[in-house]
């Protein structure tokens, strides 16, 4: 079984908890760890733009993107929510295990 960490951010930390607390409820998620005051900095609708956000650091399944991806998608307020996924290829053989057995 693969796994995978996905990254989100979002604007407040109500969302964030909302979407940690629905994916780990779905076991779509084994952990999600908040980051706060993350300063980001990026180009939207022509214009370079500067908040605070929090990240979301999402440990699951690879297989489980696409249903993670519509959760994320259905409860953040932007309108192109950043999803990216990277795949976790090494790590703590009983921690992967652990990400398996909390996820569907």
């Amino acid at each position: 079984m693969q796994n995978s960490l996905l990254l989100s951010n979002t604007n407040s930390i109500e969302n964030a908890k909302l979407i940690a607390n629905t994916l780990i409820k779905k076991h779509l998620a084994a952990c999600v760890n908040i980051i706060p005051q993350v300063k980001s900095i990026y180009s939207w609708n022509n214009e370079i733009t500067e908040d605070e956000e929090y990240l979301m650091l999402i440990k699951t399944k690879k297989d489980l993107f696409q249903q993670v991806k519509e959760e994320i998608e259905k409860l953040h307020p932007y309108e192109i929510p950043e999803i990216i996924s990277l795949e976790i290829s090494q790590g703590n053989e009983k921690y992967l295990e652990w990400i398996n057995t909390c996820t569907k």
